[in-house]
């Protein structure tokens, strides 16, 4: 794409129709500047796929114009992608003190931190990248150290938001920099880049404090342990729960990896204070009397190997959840969990467990980390922008968004409804969405990074059709069958696959001889032929197409 005569422009690469894999890029001159680079986690028609990040292909081509990487706050559709990124294109990224304490716990997993170059910022911090002059202001949310982005270029000051809400008695005291985002705003804002997770939810997020007082609460009723599920990373939460243990004299245990990792990074940089001698290993819970004993652990989403699902299960190493025992699920369903959070909690209701759990605030110990209505049109009023990109989001939300910021003064038409690669260009200091660039998806499959298109297709085929192998022993010196063909079966079912497995033989064998009687030796033709005649066979007599492989070995 380039930009044009130094001009300004502004594109998304991954969270626009979508919560999650969120990468937004300034680009001016010869610079670019992104924003976060997150991942979000596959549905069940990705199978097998780990992680889905943005494609940075375009990134690749210009590489050499990008800058930085700045980094608005530490969850995972932040920055879950940074290590795949950083090993294609290494550019210095800016964060927080506890954003980067967890990107280096994850670099450091993947064997890269030597190699990044991190450096910690704060409200405060001033940049200067290229022909863009950079800072930053507070904002809230249910992570520490959250901050939002102010790029002020030749063109006009152009400002994300990161995620925020404006919750005034927050539990961790980082309260929302109001009077900075006045002062923005009155300087002027061309461009407001602003999350829009809850712009279909009326007033403004309830406070954190109303968590903390309902936990309490619970805890002091509750006559057996306390299981607690909540998001790792929402170290306010984890703090409620901590003091609530205090004051009821329980021990607390750290269940699942993410949960163990990050609790340690929020103890070790100072943003989470637990009593000495509360924590104690799994393997200890039993030592103690239910009574004494809180869990805090991983799983409110439904994830299937999660800590909270292996309990709902018994397949928890140690750990049991009994009668009596009471399980919170601190933490809202992300949309498209409901149903995996719902077989959890009716396992839960099996095992004779009090369960508390409901979406949002309905069951008072979850409130959300994203602004509602009230919340959005006060930072649109605060920064009073000339063009508007709703971000953060599905389209639904987009558009939500798109007439709220109507409502308080953003002209008609000057909003901008993206999708992920469409870019707006600026130029003396007008707005227009009239290009393209290449944007979508990457896989991460074990170690494999890439397009799997091909690879989910076989894998779709096989899961809803099955698979057959054929394997054929052949003599080598003359090219003829030794013996019948071996036909093995996996997830194809038929009641008839006895009289199917004659039938294929007999094709088998029938498209050899005559292969060999006409002089055509090569395996691949022999392999294209069986494939497509048994193929047709199959459906034809059971109405199935399962992928077949036919298997060579000469003797």
């Amino acid at each position: 794409m380039g930009a044009k005569n130094k001009g300004l422009s502004v594109f998304a690469l991954g969270g626009l129709h979508e919560i999650g894999k969120n990468m937004y890029a300034i680009e001016y001159g010869d610079s670019i500047v992104l924003i976060d680079c997150g991942n979000k986690f596959p549905d069940e028609s990705l199978l097998g796929i780990d992680l889905i990040i943005p494609d940075i292909s375009y990134l690749i081509e210009n590489q050499d114009k990008v800058q930085a990487l700045l980094v608005t706050h530490g969850h995972e559709d932040h920055i879950g992608g940074i290590p795949y990124f950083l090993k294609k294109i290494n550019v210095p990224v800016y964060g927080t003190r506890f954003t980067i304490g967890l990107i280096k716990h994850k670099l450091k997993e993947h064997r890269f931190l030597r190699e990044s170059e991190l450096y910690e910022i704060h409200a405060d911090s001033n940049l200067s990248i290229g022909d863009l002059s950079i800072r930053f202001f507070q904002v809230n949310h249910s992570i520490p150290d959250c901050l939002g982005i102010v790029f002020d270029t030749p063109e006009g000051t152009v400002v994300h938001t990161g995620d925020f809400k404006f919750d005034l008695t927050p539990a961790n005291a980082e309260r929302p920099d109001i009077h900075k985002m006045a002062e923005i705003g009155n300087k002027g804002v061309l461009l407001l880049l602003s999350e829009s997770t809850n712009a279909e939810r009326k007033g403004f997020t309830p406070s954190e404090q109303m968590v903390g007082e309902n936990l309490e609460s619970i805890f002091r009723k509750a006559t057996r342990k306390v299981i607690v599920s909540t998001f790792a990373s929402n170290i306010s939460r984890i703090q409620q729960v901590v003091h609530a243990s205090e004051v009821t004299n329980r021990k607390l245990a750290l269940l699942g990896r993410s949960m163990v990792n990050v609790v340690k990074i929020a103890m070790d940089l100072g943003y989470l204070s637990v009593p000495k001698d509360m924590l104690i290993d799994a393997v200890e819970i039993n030592d103690y009397p239910p009574e004494r004993v809180t869990i805090l652990c991983t799983g409110s989403q439904g994830e299937p190997m999660a800590a909270l699902s292996r309990l709902s299960t018994g397949n928890f190493r140690d750990v049991d959840i009994l009668a009596e025992d009471t399980v919170i699920l601190a933490a809202g369903p992300i949309p498209g969990n409901e149903k995996n959070v719902s077989t959890i909690v009716d396992n839960l209701f099996q095992l004779g467990a009090h369960v508390i759990y409901g979406s949002g605030s309905s069951s008072g110990m979850h409130v959300s980390g994203h602004g509602y209505q009230e919340d959005l049109k006060l930072m649109l009023t605060l920064m009073k922008p000339t063009y508007f990109v709703p971000i953060h989001g599905e389209y639904r939300m987009l558009h939500h968004h798109r007439l709220l910021a109507e409502s308080v003064g953003v002209k008609p038409g000057n909003t901008f409804i993206l999708n992920n690669g469409d870019v707006v260009d600026i130029e003396n200091s007008v707005a227009r969405h009239t290009r393209k660039i290449p944007a979508g998806s990457t896989y991460v499959d074990g170690l494999d990074v890439g397009d799997m298109e091909f690879v989910l297709r076989d894998r779709k085929k096989i899961s809803e059709e099955g698979m057959l192998m054929i394997i054929l022993p052949m003599s080598k010196p003359d090219g003829k069958l030794l013996s019948n063909p071996e036909i093995i079966s996996r997830g194809f079912v038929d009641n008839q696959f006895s009289e199917l497995r004659k039938g294929m033989n007999r094709i088998i064998v029938d498209t050899i001889n005559e292969l060999h009687e006409a002089d055509r030796y090569s395996w691949n033709v022999k392999k294209k032929q069986i494939k497509k005649l048994v193929g047709q066979y199959i459906k034809d007599r059971a109405r199935k197409e399962p992928m077949i492989v036919p298997i060579l070995i000469e003797v």
